[in-house]
């Protein structure tokens, strides 16, 4: 499955870098599919969105994909791809930014076309091939129906997609420059929550974290003495906060780090999918890491 990952420091900006990709070795151990892309957005100082990825199609692209990207930002948002749906291209690789906001997902949504019936105009704010992008131009497109409200126009696309298209999985990571939200739908894949304060558990300590499989490495010397909230796929360190969402719960993290958490979705898809109901690509994608 792909990989997600988010965090903010509320107000307050966090120096961290990233390394979204380590040695291949890492990942030829897993006996899994190499990814398709990686992805880092964040927010520059005046609050605009800036986004850095890479399609890996090549030795080259994944050499330059290996190097740590060093950032500031008050809230991040990274995302390690393999391909369900479009091309190897940078058009298709995550994250994506409409009207200043991030988005990455993990996860597959069919019915394409009527999902892009529903986006009319607003099919304009894609330009890529993924069924993500297609979710992102929704939930854009709902924010503003309900006057910039990101929590109302998230729930109300989600639950649209939930109540009409087929799906395997709804995990999302959306990022402003003063806000992070996740969701997790339905029980397919896991995505947990960390509410560190600072130092971690024991105090003192700076942020040093890592996916089981080596994809996701995040370090950040701020986090010593600052706090965070961090989203990811999986637990990257020993800290014993970490909480995994339930299905259907969407979570917003404000720029006081207060965490409002909701069930977004209280009932299950109306056409769950399987991996057997999938594309051999998209079973692929979502099958290509442990969860």
């Amino acid at each position: 499955m792909c990989r997600l990952f988010g965090m903010t420091g509320g107000g307050n900006a966090i120096a961290a870098s990233f390394w979204l990709l380590e040695a291949p070795d890492s990942l030829s151990v897993q006996s899994r599919r190499e990814p398709d892309g990686t992805g880092l957005g964040v927010f520059d100082a005046n609050g605009c969105p800036e986004v850095h990825k890479w399609p890996i199609a090549a030795y080259e692209d994944r050499a330059f994909a290996e190097e740590a990207r060093h950032v500031t930002s008050t809230t991040f948002v990274a995302h390690i791809r393999f391909a369900s749906t479009g091309a190897v291209e940078l058009k298709n690789t995550h994250p994506f930014e409409q009207r200043d906001r991030l988005f990455a997902h993990n996860g597959v949504v069919e019915g394409l076309d009527q999902l892009e019936a529903e986006l009319g105009e607003d099919l304009s704010l894609v330009h890529g091939d993924t069924d993500s992008e297609r979710v992102f131009a929704l939930i854009t497109r709902r924010i503003e129906r309900a006057d910039g409200d990101v929590t109302a126009g998230l729930v109300d696309a989600c639950r649209w997609i939930a109540d009409r298209l087929p799906l395997y999985a709804l995990n999302i990571v959306l990022t402003t420059a003063d806000g992070l939200w996740a969701l997790r739908y339905p029980d397919t894949h896991r995505l947990f929550v960390l509410e560190r304060s600072a130092g971690g558990p024991r105090g003192g300590r700076h942020l040093d974290a890592a996916s089981a499989a080596g994809s996701i490495r995040v370090r950040s010397g701020h986090l010593a003495s600052r706090s965070a909230v961090v989203v990811a796929s999986e637990p990257m360190d020993e800290d014993p906060g970490w909480r995994l969402l339930a299905p259907g719960e969407l979570i917003h993290v404000d720029t006081d780090l207060a965490v409002h958490s909701q069930i977004a979705i209280d009932r299950a898809p109306t056409r769950l999918l399987t991996l057997d109901d999938l594309r051999p690509q998209a079973a692929a994608s979502q099958d290509a890491q442990p969860h």
